[in-house]
């Protein structure tokens, strides 16, 4: 059966592909090449994961498309016990099809949407939640607000970590009101970016880095100047005050991302 026509898949001549929801990108899959990130905002994804101690880690997705980083973190730390939330479910019977996830992967996906889905998890389960979840191309207002974000410390263990791609214009007002809300439930707050994003010079992806315990910043920061492009930190101390400048989001009905744009851009390591 074809995938439903707001689905698509373009292969690129890397044997990648690409996969578009509503003529949105959402992944780049090499099925061959679970290591190849294309994505930055993934790539910056996978620094904070690799930090963290070797071994399986237990990992909530909060959207799934592709499967890209559920795949990596199978390719990196075999046996992870991993739970994708997603809530199309012809999207990933697609993805299934046309680039089949490894033999012996720990991945379970859950046709639910990241609210619901973050209702049904148990305490403490997780070493990380991921949420890079899009709803025609916005991020869902229910997942920004300090109720969203006061679950997600209760899933994660006590040295979770939360990643969220929260996508936005250069004038980032939805993202400081991301920052405000997570500042709610979480101590220490960071943010990773392009250097171009971070200068205000386009529409882009910034990846913020919530914990309950201190962030060990000094081995991130090594490992962001070892990227193969220009990344930036933005540190507790001025995330901090950026979350300050704004209201956190208490309603999820007042879904103040913006108009949706293209997540992301592809650079290969």
């Amino acid at each position: 059966m074809a995938p439903p026509d707001r689905i698509e898949f373009r292969t690129d001549e890397r044997g990648g592909v690409t996969v578009l929801r509503d003529g949105h990108p959402q992944s780049y899959v090499d099925p061959d090449d679970p290591g190849l990130l294309a994505f930055e905002y993934v790539q910056h994804f996978a620094l904070v994961l690799d930090a963290l101690p070797v071994g399986p880690l237990a990992i909530t997705h909060i959207g799934g498309a592709g499967l890209t980083l559920p795949r990596y973190i199978q390719h990196t730390r075999p046996g992870s016990p991993q739970i994708v939330l997603e809530p199309d479910a012809a999207l990933t019977e697609a993805v299934r099809r046309e680039a089949p996830l490894p033999r012996g992967h720990r991945i379970r996906v859950r046709a639910t949407d990241g609210w619901s889905g973050l209702q049904q998890l148990a305490a403490d389960s997780a070493d990380a939640i991921v949420i890079d979840a899009f709803d025609d191309g916005r991020v869902p207002g229910d997942l920004v607000t300090t109720g969203a974000m006061a679950r997600c410390t209760e899933v994660l263990k006590p040295h979770g970590v939360l990643l969220f791609n929260i996508a936005d214009r250069p004038d980032r007002v939805f993202l400081r009101r991301v920052l405000a809300s997570a500042t709610t439930a979480f101590d220490e707050l960071l943010l990773i970016t392009t250097t171009e994003v971070l200068k205000k010079k386009r529409f882009g992806n910034y990846v913020l880095v919530a914990s309950a315990a201190p962030l060990d910043v000094t081995d991130l920061r090594r490992a962001i100047a070892r990227a193969d492009f220009p990344t930036s930190l933005v540190g507790p101390a001025e995330t901090a005050a950026w979350a300050r400048a704004a209201k956190p989001v208490l309603d999820p009905s007042e879904d103040p991302a913006p108009p949706a744009q293209t997540e992301g851009t592809l650079r290969f390591r």
